[in-house]
């Protein structure tokens, strides 16, 4: 057995043919190398395709491929017949100078793989935007007509937008840091030697080698099959997974679920299956996010308002009031310029940056940058045991022989078992860790079927020392024994201790029998009557230190949480009430769970345990509890989970998983940590939380500004501002208190409706701002006379409108810390200094003539927070969300 396992597997090498299953022979030229394939074959149609080569290097390497996989078909044939076949031959891949050679001619798998954008596309975000448009023109028209301190709003927009490069590039360079960690590495096999390269360095012809979890990378044909089974779902939507011979072709974006083996790529770069759309799939994007598309459709509304607004000011101030072209354009800026919340934008921009980079420290890669606020809004998280809350590795407790079966031959027959699978899954590895192979000497594997998640068991055929063949199969005690089995009750009670139990079983079927490979499902009564039970071997998981808190943290914040696992019901809740899940004494085995997605729901809806899931299952589940409203996350690390992690609201994979669930999943935890998953929500909440708190300013700004210019134009009256002062306004009472609101703490829980519930707090406020703005604008016209009046007019309106937006500033706040309200002060606190700075004054062009009106404008403004006091507690009052 040992012998077999060095000459014969080699390494990672798949295993030599048996019933069931085929072991190529590739080609052979005449010094005995392996005949490498210089380019690919079109999987569809069979022809050669090449890059880089002429016609007549193509033609050749075309036929060198057709020939190489007619070779691999004809080696396959005699053992698929389940015919004796050639002697194993292990294929050596290319050489280094094949290798070279195919570099120099471009042939290599130059796909890129971001995880983030570029930097150029960061600035052009940033910089090139509508808005940015819009500031600039009014910008230039106030360098041309001046003074310069009108135009302090084009450098705020500029210091802005160096801000959001800035975190967005800090946040690139933390995402692409992390991306290297947990990049993917196939290993490929060259000069008979296997090694892990990078995806980009794979060129066409290599042999790369599959295991249970790898993700096919690019295109390619079968060169070795060791009971090799492919979903390729993700492509076809087909979600039975297809068992691959040699000679038959594999794509990219499939991923292998059982078994092991490896393929000749025949596609590599942009021209495999799937290459457009995994470069998609990685890149780092702004899409698909409540936040962000709520905004746009706000800021998409006040484009249209902008235009008719400024031809209104524009002829109000030159028609009516006949002030010159110049002051007729300044005011008619000071009146479009803050109807823009520009700021709002580059917030949200920077909120999410940094918090891409704090996650990123506790090692959490956020592969697409929604995911931060899609984790917040969750309100269902469905959780696989083994990786997640138990950590990966086992032990064995104790082996139980049943049917009076003799020890020491139960332990020769684990010990061979354990040898027969190079790839052994985390149930095996713990019982080689104790039965290693050297216990079974004289013992010969002629056939494997790997564990499957589907058929919940694995199985191998041998030649024992002293001739007998004989099959074995090893997995769920429940899918192998018939209900009422002594050993299956045995194995019951251990289950309710939190362990996890395997049937060690002789099988009188072939590993080739159509009810083996198929596994229980229609065929149970067939494999349950060809089963001699003979030893339970009792595995003891290691519960992750760190899952009860994370547990308690999902209860606490009203998230509910299903444990869905492919491990027996019982033994997946006693796990689960050991760490404390409410409703873990209530389990439920998935094979009794209804077909129909609207049942199905209700199941899920009261229940919190369920066992025996398959991968197909645990994708409906999560269709089904997504048909009831729910926001669900689905973490795993293995490849059952994948189907499930793709079709969630929010995939979280364990950044020890397999390469296909990381590459599906949104977020993936590098460190392994489940501890780190509050981490991420809490982020996207205080990133939610927090953006929505600086729209209310943002966008109460502009409801005040589009209803005092309406009310200009209306009223035939010069517009009470210049840019200046609303430079000054917008500054203290929303740029500068946004920013640090923006990066404040927020725990509160993201609710839908963004934009519905923004709007309801924005629309009164500003009504009342500009009301009261307007009504002391009016009086203070009434009151002073002379050749100064306008600018104690303007004055007058502006120390109204510092104090109501001071007010709004005052009520997002809360819940006051001292921090907060030290905020507010000190913004009130600057407005101060500017009234008696007399540079300050000039500058800002406010002084406040008299006392009556600067008195007047403060009783005014003190009733207007009375008001906004009152309405904001109706409105949340009325519509509590």
């Amino acid at each position: 057995m040992t012998e077999r396992a060095e000459t014969v597997r080699g390494g990672r090498g798949a295993a030599e043919p048996h019933d069931g299953t085929a072991l190529a022979v590739p080609g052979l030229r005449a010094d005995g190398d392996t005949a490498p394939a210089d380019t690919g074959t079109d999987t569809a149609t069979g022809t050669a395709t090449a890059t880089g080569t002429d016609a007549a290097t193509r033609a050749a390497a075309g036929a060198a491929v057709d020939a190489a996989v007619e070779a691999v078909a004809a080696a396959a044939a005699p053992a698929a017949a389940g015919q004796a076949g050639p002697p194993a031959t292990r294929a050596a891949g290319l050489t280094s100078a094949e290798v070279a050679e195919r570099v120099a001619r471009g042939e290599v798998n130059d796909v890129p793989v971001r995880s983030s954008r570029s930097t150029a596309d960061i600035v052009r975000a940033n910089v090139f935007t509508r808005f940015n448009a819009i500031i600039g023109v009014l910008f230039a028209i106030i360098l041309v007509v001046g003074p310069i301190q009108d135009g302090l709003f084009g450098f705020v927009i500029l210091a802005n937008t160096l801000i959001g490069i800035v975190q967005e590039l800090r946040a690139k360079r933390t995402l692409d840091n992390l991306a290297v960690i947990g990049e993917a590495k196939p290993t490929v096999r060259r000069d008979g030697v296997s090694a892990e390269v990078h995806t980009n360095e794979i060129v066409l012809g290599d042999l790369v080698e599959l295991g249970p979890g790898d993700k096919v990378v690019v295109d390619g044909t079968v060169t070795e099959s060791d009971g090799l089974e492919v979903d390729e779902s993700l492509l076809t939507g087909e979600a039975d997974p297809v068992h691959k011979r040699p000679g038959d072709t594999v794509m990219s974006g499939s991923f292998v679920v059982a078994g092991g083996g490896s393929f000749t790529t025949t596609r590599v770069g942009r021209e495999a299956y799937a290459a457009q759309l995994a470069e998609e799939a990685s890149r780092f994007t702004l899409v698909h996010s409540e936040l962000r598309s709520g905004i746009s459709q706000i800021l998409k509304y006040i484009t249209w308002m902008i235009v008719p607004a400024a031809a209104g000011l524009v002829l109000s101030q030159l028609l009516v009031e006949d002030h010159s072209v110049d002051e007729a354009i300044r005011r008619m800026v000071g009146g479009i310029v803050p109807m823009v919340p520009e700021g709002l934008v580059l917030l949200t921009s920077i909120a999410f940056a940094i918090g891409v980079i704090r996650l990123g420290r506790q090692q959490c890669l956020v592969q697409e940058l929604p995911a931060i606020e899609g984790l917040a809004r969750i309100d269902t998280v469905c959780l696989d045991k083994t990786g997640t809350l138990t950590e990966g590795g086992m032990d064995v407790a104790e082996v139980r022989p049943l049917g009076g079966a003799d020890p020491a031959y139960v332990r020769q027959v684990l010990a061979a078992l354990g040898g027969s699978d190079p790839r052994p899954n985390a149930s095996l590895k713990a019982i080689v860790d104790a039965h290693p192979a050297d216990g079974a000497v004289g013992w010969t594997c002629t056939g494997a079927l790997p564990f499957s998640s589907a058929r919940k068991y694995s199985g191998a055929a041998f030649t024992e020392p002293g001739g007998e063949d004989c099959t074995w199969l090893l997995g769920a005690p429940d899918v192998l024994l018939a209900a009422g089995s002594p050993a299956l009750a045995e194995a019951d009670r251990l289950n309710e201790r939190g362990l996890r139990v395997l049937l060690l079983a002789r099988s009188s079927l072939a590993l080739d029998d159509p009810a083996l490979l198929a596994g229980p499902a229609g065929t149970r009564r067939a494999v349950e009557s060809a089963v001699e039970p003979t030893a339970l071997v009792v595995l003891e998981q290691r519960l992750r230190p760190e899952a009860a808190d994370t547990l308690r943290y999902f209860a606490d914040q009203n998230v509910s949480a299903k444990v869905i696992s492919g491990d027996n019901a019982v033994s997946v809740g006693a796990v689960a009430a050991k760490l404390g899940l409410p409703g873990a004494e209530s389990t439920v085995d998935a094979r009794t769970l209804p077909g129909d997605r609207e049942e199905l729901a209700a199941v899920l809806e009261d229940g919190t345990v369920f066992g025996r899931v398959t991968p197909q299952q645990k994708r409906d589940m999560v269709g089904a509890l997504q048909s009831r409203g729910h926001t669900v996350a689905m973490t795993g690390d293995g490849v059952n989970d994948v189907l499930a992690l793709k079709d969630a609201d929010i995939g979280v994979s364990m950044g020890s998983g397999s390469e296909a669930t990381k590459a599906v999943a949104q977020i993936v935890l590098l460190n392994n940590s489940f501890a780190t998953l509050p981490s991420v929500v809490a982020e996207g909440r205080r990133v939610i939380g927090n953006i929505e708190r600086v729209a209310n300013l943002f966008l109460t700004k502009t409801v005040y500004s589009v209803l005092l210019a309406l009310l200009v134009i209306c009223s035939q009256v010069p517009y009470p501002f210049l840019p200046r002062h609303l430079t000054l306004l917008g500054g203290l009472t929303i740029g500068i208190p946004a920013f640090f609101l923006a990066l404040a703490p927020n725990s509160e829980r993201a609710r839908p409706h963004f934009v519905r519930r923004v709007m309801r707090y924005a629309v009164p406020s500003g009504l009342i701002a500009a009301t009261a703005t307007f009504t002391v604008y009016l009086l203070a016209r009434h009151h002073y006379t002379g050749p100064d009046a306008l600018a104690a007019e303007t004055s007058a309106a502006t120390l109204t409108l510092f104090l109501v937006a001071l007010w709004v500033l005052a009520i997002i706040a809360r819940p006051y810390t001292w921090w907060r309200i030290g905020l507010v002060l000190t913004m009130a606190s600057a407005f101060v200094v500017v009234l008696v700075t007399p540079f300050l004054q000039d500058f800002f062009a406010v002084r406040l003539v008299g006392t009556a009106m600067p008195w007047t404008a403060v009783g005014v403004a003190v009733a207007s927070a009375a008001v906004l006091e009152a309405v904001w507690r109706w409105i949340g009052r009325r519509f509590p969300d």
